[in-house]
């Protein structure tokens, strides 16, 4: 078998694998992302959202990452003895048909270190790692604090 019909078979079983995942309702979507600038020149942001697991199985989010940005992890904010209190998140499960949504005061994206300054309005891509190898790409739009 020559090279040209590995690929043909290889390039036609991922076309299958994609469309049997789209078919069946597969794909974690991330919904109404934004980013919240801070006020100053703080090193940091944070990002919100909702990423949907519309699947039949449960979703594990093990990491994330960005391109505008030198470190990206999930954190979860917490009273804890009437205190406020920040920790991160090693894994994140999303149920079979759940959403997780990350808002101020709860879960959320650390976003570090940007790498270039960011205005009102202008987009950022972030990529959620999964346990299984996947990856989910979601769109968060950068805002002004209170808006």
């Amino acid at each position: 078998m020559n090279r040209t019909c590995i690929r043909i078979g290889l390039a036609v079983a991922l076309m299958a694998a994609s469309s049997l995942a789209f078919a069946r309702g597969c794909t974690p979507v991330v919904r109404e992302g934004w980013v919240r600038m801070p006020p100053g020149s703080m090193p940091m942001m944070a990002g919100f959202g909702r990423i949907e697991n519309p699947c039949g199985t449960p979703l594990t989010i093990v990491g994330a990452s960005s391109a505008a940005f030198g470190d990206v992890s999930l954190h979860e904010t917490r009273i804890v003895d009437g205190v406020s209190r920040m920790r991160a998140l090693p894994e994140l499960r999303i149920a079979p048909g759940q959403s997780a949504v990350l808002k101020p005061g709860g879960m959320h994206l650390m976003l570090m270190d940007p790498g270039a300054a960011l205005q009102p309005g202008s987009k950022v891509a972030v990529e959620f790692k999964l346990k299984d190898g996947g990856k989910v790409l979601g769109e968060f739009v950068v805002r002004k604090a209170g808006e």
